[in-house]
């Protein structure tokens, strides 16, 4: 089991952000947002719809390039870096709208996620067809580790567009495992899942965790699995961050419980 990041110092830090902001045009997305994630926990951004979560996400991936501020993985800024770059450092995503290859079979769109790890290029493909074909075999017994641990061994070479809503939600968690990341980002990993399916994807994160130690910020709106499984958790609201703790220190702040608790 990884360790208890609760009891950390300032110098397992692994991910920073500071002062950053984002703006389309003239309208705020996040503003002055600054963020500390350390190596082995699970952080969860939480707030109501438009508070800037996915869009912060997008930033620390390199989707978005934000106006101010800077972000650091790791000792090293990557506030200008390109997506594929921040991947071959050890970041991966899952997306709130499923972004798989709906034609595609299981194996194939999970085997996408070992792209970074290819070495031979289309040059030596001919010339070296054998360090190719190693690789290929590396990375299918890689895929098929990430298949049965997600327990879908049973549609492995089904197309992923006939597969009910939340196996595609393991397929696309089953892809970034693929890229064996240092830090995994969720966006909304449960989000329209029934009761069943939540527990199973939920089961799953514990698990990652606890066996890899893998650093996870999750954005979600299911706030029982947010209490439930986050060392801490941030809070934003109309693009700021307004808050930040222990789930037992969020639920019984004033503030949070206005903006976005309801009163709970």
């Amino acid at each position: 089991m990884a360790e208890n990041p609760k009891n950390k110092g300032t110098l397992n830090i692994q991910l920073k952000i500071k002062n950053l902001s984002l703006y389309f045009g003239g309208n705020m997305a996040f503003e002055g947002i600054n963020l500390e994630v350390r190596k082995g926990e699970l952080l969860s951004i939480i707030g109501p719809n438009g508070a800037g979560k996915t869009s912060l996400l997008n930033c620390i991936n390199g989707i978005y390039r934000p106006q101010q501020g800077e972000i650091f993985f790791e000792g090293k800024e990557i506030t200008h870096l390109k997506p594929h770059e921040r991947g071959k450092m050890g970041m991966a995503r899952t997306f709130q709208n499923i972004a798989l290859c709906r034609k595609l079979n299981v194996i194939d769109n999970i085997l996408i996620g070992r792209t970074e790890f290819l070495k031979t290029n289309v040059l030596n493909q001919g010339v070296y067809w054998w360090k190719t074909q190693g690789e290929e075999i590396g990375n299918r017994e890689r895929v098929e580790e990430i298949i049965d641990f997600l327990e879908i061994e049973h549609v492995r070479i089904k197309p992923v567009g006939s597969l009910p809503y939340g196996i595609q939600k393991r397929v696309e968690l089953g892809r970034a495992l693929a890229m064996e990341p240092k830090i995994l980002f969720l966006d909304e990993p449960v989000s329209g899942m029934n009761i069943e399916e939540t527990e199973d994807l939920v089961r799953f994160i514990i698990d990652i965790r606890e066996l890899n130690g893998t650093t996870m910020v999750m954005v979600e709106h299911d706030m029982g699995v947010v209490m439930d499984i986050s060392d801490r958790i941030c809070v934003m609201s109309s693009g700021k961050k307004i808050a930040e703790g222990l789930p037992s220190e969020i639920k019984q702040n004033p503030e949070v419980i206005n903006a976005y608790l309801g009163g709970e």
